[in-house]
C-alpha cells in the first residue's frame, strides 16, 4: 500500500514539474506578451480600485504597453523573416538538385568526354560492346597517365561474348535503331559482330595492361542488355546512347546522383563475371593468332571453334586500331 502511494506521488509530482516546465517555456517564448498584459492589468486595476495613480504614471504605463507591443511585433517579424529564409534556402536546395543533370547534345557531347578525360585517374565504363572505349577512351587515358607519370585505374562492364543469347538479344537492339544512326562506316549489327567487339575489347584491355604498370584494369563480362552507356570519371558521369543525335546526360561529381551511379555500377560488376587478366599470356606488340587463342584459353574465354584465323585477325584489329564508331 506505501508502495503505491509512492508511486501515486512519485508520478503526480513529475506531473506537476511538467506542467511547471511547460509554463515557464511557454512564458519565455511569448515573454513580450505577457510582460504588455500584465503591465496593463496591473495598470488597469490600481486605476480603477485605487483612483490615486497619476496622470504621469498612467502615461509610462501607456508607454511601457506599447514598448512591449513593439517588442513583440519586432520579434514576431525576425522570426516570420527567418521562416522566409528557411523556405527559400529549402527550394534553392530542391533546384539544385532538380538541376543536377545536365543535357548535352551534339558537340557538347565529345567536350564533355574530352574534360573528363582530362587528368582523370580512373574511368568506370559500362555499356554493349566497348567500341568507342577501344578506339578512343582507352588509349587518351593511357597516354595522360603515361605523360602525368601516375596510376590509372580502369573498370570495365561489356556483354559477355560467350552468351550467345545475350549477344543476338543486343544485335537486334542495335540493328532496331540503325536506320537512324548517321555513323562511320554504316555496318549493320549481328550476334557475331557483338562477340568479336566484346573478345576485341577484353583483348585491348590485356594488351594496354602489358605495357603501363601503373595500369589497373578489370574486365567484368554481363549477361544483361544495356541500352544506355555509362562513363563515369573522376569528375563526371555521362550516360549516353546508341543514337549520337540524341539528348545525353552529364552529372557532375558533387552531385548526389553521381554518388548513386558509383554504387549502381559497382553492383552490377557485382552480378557480372569478372575475368582474372592476370592469367594472360604475354602480348606482342601486333599480336598473333596463336598468342590470341592462348590468351583467351588461358582468361577460361575460350575463342567459338566456329572462328577462323581470319575471324582471330578481325578480332586483334578491332582490338588495337579500332575507329571511332561516331566519326563525323
Amino acid at each position: 500500500m506505501g508502495v503505491a502511494r509512492r508511486t501515486a506521488e512519485a508520478g503526480q509530482a513529475g506531473r506537476t514539474r511538467h506542467s511547471v516546465e511547460n509554463s515557464v517555456a511557454w512564458t519565455l517564448r511569448n515573454l513580450d506578451s505577457v510582460v504588455a498584459l500584465g503591465a496593463a492589468l496591473v495598470i488597469g486595476l490600481l486605476d480603477v480600485f485605487g483612483g490615486a495613480i497619476q496622470d504621469n504614471v498612467v502615461s509610462g504605463a501607456t508607454l511601457l504597453v506599447l514598448a512591449a507591443l513593439v517588442f513583440g511585433t519586432l520579434t514576431e517579424r525576425r522570426r516570420r523573416v527567418a521562416d522566409i529564409q528557411g523556405a527559400m534556402s529549402a527550394t534553392h536546395r530542391a533546384l539544385e538538385d532538380l538541376t543536377m543533370v545536365r543535357s548535352l547534345t551534339g558537340a557538347e557531347l565529345e567536350q564533355a568526354l574530352d574534360r573528363a578525360r582530362h587528368r582523370t585517374d580512373r574511368w568506370v565504363f559500362k555499356g554493349g560492346t566497348g567500341t568507342y572505349l577501344r578506339a578512343v577512351t582507352l588509349p587518351v587515358c593511357i597516354r595522360e597517365a603515361q605523360l602525368q607519370r601516375r596510376s590509372l585505374t580502369v573498370k570495365i562492364d561489356i556483354i559477355n561474348p560467350a552468351d550467345e543469347q545475350a549477344c543476338a538479344a543486343y544485335a537486334r537492339f542495335r540493328q532496331t535503331f540503325a536506320h537512324r544512326l548517321d555513323v562511320v562506316p554504316p555496318d549493320s549489327w549481328s550476334a557475331d559482330r557483338t562477340r568479336k567487339e566484346s573478345f576485341a575489347t577484353v583483348l585491348a584491355a590485356c594488351w594496354h595492361r602489358q605495357r603501363l604498370d601503373t595500369l589497373e584494369i578489370d574486365v567484368h563480362l554481363s549477361s544483361v542488355v544495356p541500352t544506355l552507356r555509362f562513363d563515369l570519371s573522376a569528375s563526371c558521369l555521362i550516360i549516353t546512347q546508341d543514337d549520337p543525335r540524341r539528348v545525353n546526360l552529364l552529372v557532375e561529381r558533387d552531385r548526389p546522383l553521381y554518388d548513386y551511379y558509383v554504387t549502381e555500377l559497382h553492383q552490377s560488376r557485382e552480378q557480372a563475371v569478372a575475368l582474372d587478366l592476370r592469367r594472360t599470356v604475354p602480348l606482342s606488340e601486333e599480336p598473333t593468332v596463336d598468342e590470341t587463342l592462348r590468351l583467351f584459353e588461358g582468361l577460361g574465354l575460350p575463342l567459338p571453334t566456329s572462328f577462323t584465323d581470319g575471324d582471330v585477325s578481325e578480332v586483334i584489329e578491332k582490338a588495337l586500331r579500332a575507329e571511332n564508331p561516331y566519326r563525323r
